[in-house]
């Protein structure tokens, strides 16, 4: 998928990734801790606008009983992100988080990106306005 393509490739550069299997790698980690952190509602609306391997990543994280944290920390989220991924410093996260985040607004629109931002803790949706 060329359109897949190229969101890896805004994913590796803005993110300072070395390879494309970088950016999905960062991609996927991103994506399933975002769907960790977003109600059931904006997690189905988000999914259904993303191209299905993206969209299943979101969705890909089910907990029976999960109470979602409202005054999630940027940096507990960087260190979930980070940790997902596969790498251990939540400092260096907030790049590639910044960059998924960024190349998945591309793929939807306001609204959901609107629904998005009202789902997420104060300091995390700081983050996705960021992007």
């Amino acid at each position: 998928m060329a359109d897949l393509n190229s969101y890896y490739q805004t994913v590796q550069n803005k993110g300072s990734l070395r390879t494309p299997d970088h950016a999905r790698r960062w991609s996927t980690a991103v994506l399933k801790t975002l769907g960790f952190n977003l109600d059931g509602r904006t997690k189905k609306k988000l999914a259904k606008a993303l191209p299905p391997e993206l969209g299943d990543d979101v969705k890909r994280v089910f907990w029976l009983l999960h109470f979602k944290n409202n005054q999630l920390t940027s940096h507990e989220f960087q260190n979930q992100v980070s940790r997902r991924s596969g790498n251990s410093d939540p400092q260096f996260a907030r790049t590639p988080i910044l960059a998924v985040f960024h190349a998945v607004k591309q793929l939807v629109d306001n609204g959901t990106q609107q629904a998005v931002a009202n789902s997420l803790s104060p300091e995390v949706r700081e983050l996705w306005e960021k992007a």
